[in-house]
């Protein structure tokens, strides 16, 4: 028995110099390092910001306190996040963010133009990711079960109702899922049907891609810079649900034009697209 506290001094050791030797020899081990922390991070300043939160019970201004505790995250990883056409945002209206969907360094990009009384609308899962979840509850996430439409149907006649009555703005990821091939999916169209049955305007957001930087394939995680760019506004007054699935579909031709223009200017993801050819128009 007296041979343990060597055996685990030893153990420590070996630990110790095996971390950052995998750390500068393997590129894969550092990108699950790097995502390690990422998510531990989150869920530690989740911790952090429940207690603030909770002063004011669940209420869509604790998005505020968790836009500020995460926009120094992107420094950690040396990420710069460009943001343009901010300037597109309706200033005193309710309205509906419809935004591109990579990974969950999405939340970069999206904490740092998030818009004042907005909320993302949710998987139900993530309710259930520990702190993570407590501090979104309490900041007025909406969560809805993708896999009971009854029940989707239902929360958004009710966030329909909500956009008007309370003036709050919603962000939703119209792809339903991530997305880490390089290119966009093809939009579901709740959150097209929630505009039109509000009749308030669509605020398309189209995040670069990160292949530059970033790619769960190749276990690859680097510094890099992300675009983030606000489209304008496109109305919905008068339209109905009739006119939601040419609606859909015109909102994301121009969020792909717009993605493949910023993905390839040097900014995010061009030497990504041009090695590949172009993989985000062949896989339409």
């Amino acid at each position: 028995m007296e041979l343990w506290p060597g055996v685990w001094t030893v153990l420590l050791l070996l630990l110790l110099f095996l971390l950052p030797a995998l750390w500068f020899c393997s590129p894969s081990a550092k990108y699950f390092f790097k995502m390690a922390f990422y998510n531990g991070w989150i869920l530690f300043l989740a911790v952090l910001a429940i207690p603030v939160c909770a002063v004011r019970g669940r209420n869509v201004e604790n998005m505020k306190i968790l836009r500020l505790m995460l926009l120094h995250v992107k420094y950690l990883y040396g990420i710069r996040v460009e943001v343009r056409g901010a300037h597109h945002f309706p200033p005193s209206q309710p309205y509906v963010v419809v935004s591109n969907h990579q990974s969950s360094l999405d939340l970069l990009g999206m904490m740092e133009v998030l818009p004042s009384r907005c909320v993302p609308i949710a998987k139900r899962e993530l309710l259930w990711a520990g702190s993570a979840g407590l501090a979104c509850w309490l900041a007025g996430v909406i969560f809805i079960d993708r896999k009971r439409t009854g029940d989707a149907i239902s929360v958004m006649s009710e966030v329909a109702q909500t956009l008007l009555t309370q003036d709050v703005r919603v962000w939703v990821f119209p792809e339903g899922t991530r997305n880490h091939n390089g290119s966009m999916l093809p939009f579901k169209r709740g959150a097209f049907h929630l505009a039109v049955q509000a009749q308030v305007p669509i605020v398309p957001i189209v995040m670069s891609s990160y292949q530059d930087f970033y790619c769960k394939k190749e276990r690859r995680f680097t510094s890099g810079r992300c675009q983030v760019r606000v489209l304008p506004p496109v109305p919905t007054e008068g339209l109905t649900p009739d006119d939601v699935p040419a609606l859909a579909d015109r909102v994301r031709h121009s969020m792909l034009t717009v993605f493949r223009e910023i993905s390839t200017d040097g900014r995010g993801g061009g030497d990504y697209l041009k090695k590949s050819g172009g993989v985000g128009e062949a896989r339409l």
